[in-house]
């Protein structure tokens, strides 16, 4: 748990510099631009740090020592040490650029507690009093804040590469390319989704709500960063099946976990509004499971409200228990469980160090219990 720790400061304080770095180049350009540096510090401040977490395990599960050397303690810092830590912080700045654009696309007034980056943009635009649209304009904006991001973690990424050995880093290069390709087919099928399924046969639609959950956010958000920690650790490849055979299934865990916050989560934790993917008419695992289930008229009436972005508290209510009725909510938290089961078997059966090993069953709890 204390390693755990001082790797998510180690990687708070590498984003910190990072930005340090950004916000020195965009306000010798204009200090306009001071508005970028603030949004983007205000994002990247907050979140659980997960992708760093599994990306550093994944390292460790790999380059682990036994007995008590701490890679990450006082005196102890080595080149690969310095190359995960850096490596681990380019995945977070990466996500809070996804997290932007995902708002941006699901139309989400807040992420953590705060106006979506978007919303802010927005209001800047309306209260200074310019000229234009102001939704035009906090759109715009945020696409470009997002693109930001984008580029920051490129930099960060490349320079904890520039910490390895050619060949190992184009290794961890080319897994860092497969992770953002599959995050954006997964995320424009998610899109795809909520407006092509009238037109996709009714057997259809729990398969490629499933397939969206791989792409979209099993392999990008386990998966993908425990490789390429184990990548930079250089890795075998029966080191990496085992990671792989572990981290996809708590990947898909992990999203029907985020799919289940999102219709029933608590708005003061979450920072999110009470059924916020209801409104947003998300085509996930548990509204197919729902509609596989129910009678015609009340899966009528929830394709007909399920998108509706002026749902009231009542209609949210009536389509929570639904769902509930429906037997999907049983279904889902059943599904969690398997793969959560899968997950640990194949993590046991890996060839990777007991610590590491360890600490992942435990990251495997932390992130199915959740609540935000």
């Amino acid at each position: 748990m204390a390693e755990s720790t001082r790797l998510v400061d180690l990687v708070s304080a590498r984003i910190e510099r990072a930005l340090d770095e950004q916000r020195e180049r965009l306000l010798a350009i204009s200090p306009d631009l001071a508005v970028f540096d603030q949004y983007a510090r205000d994002l990247l401040s907050g979140g659980k740090r997960f992708r760093a977490l599994f990306c550093y395990w994944g390292w460790q599960s790999v380059a682990g020592r036994s007995g008590s050397f701490d890679p990450l303690g006082e005196g102890s810092r080595q080149t690969t040490a310095e190359a995960i830590v850096t490596v681990a912080a380019a995945l977070e700045v990466f996500h809070a650029a996804a997290l932007v654009h995902d708002d941006i696309m699901d139309r989400s007034d807040t992420r953590r507690g705060l106006p979506s980056a978007h919303r802010r943009f927005e209001a800047l635009h309306a209260d200074s009093g310019w000229a234009g649209d102001r939704a035009q304009y906090g759109t715009n904006a945020a696409l470009l804040l997002g693109d930001l991001l984008l580029s920051l973690s490129d930099a960060v990424f490349d320079e904890g590469l520039a910490l390895l050995e050619p060949a190992r880093a184009r290794i961890v290069r080319q897994e860092f390319h497969a992770m953002r390709l599959d995050v954006t087919a997964g995320q424009y099928l998610d899109v795809h989704e909520e407006t092509a399924w009238p037109a996709i046969d009714e057997s259809e639609h729990l398969l490629r709500a499933q397939r969206v959950i791989v792409f979209k956010s099993a392999k990008y958000s386990v998966e993908a960063p425990l490789l390429i920690g184990a990548l930079v650790a250089g890795a075998n490849e029966a080191q990496l099946e085992g990671l792989r055979s572990f981290g996809l299934p708590l990947g898909v865990a992990y999203q029907l976990r985020d799919d289940m916050l999102g219709v029933f989560g608590d708005p003061e934790v979450t920072g999110k509004p009470a059924g916020d993917d209801l409104r947003e008419g998300k085509r996930t695992v548990l509204i197919a499971s729902a509609r596989k289930t129910l009678p015609p008229g009340p899966r009528q009436l929830l394709d007909e409200l399920l998108g509706d972005p002026d749902l009231d508290d009542g209609q949210v209510q009536m389509l929570r228990a639904t769902l509930t009725d429906s037997g999907a909510v049983a279904a889902v938290e059943r599904s969690i469980d398997r793969h959560v089961q899968r997950a640990k078997a194949a993590l046991d059966a890996a060839p990777l160090t007991p610590s590491a090993r360890e600490q992942l069953a435990s990251l495997a709890d932390t992130v199915i219990r959740r609540v935000a």
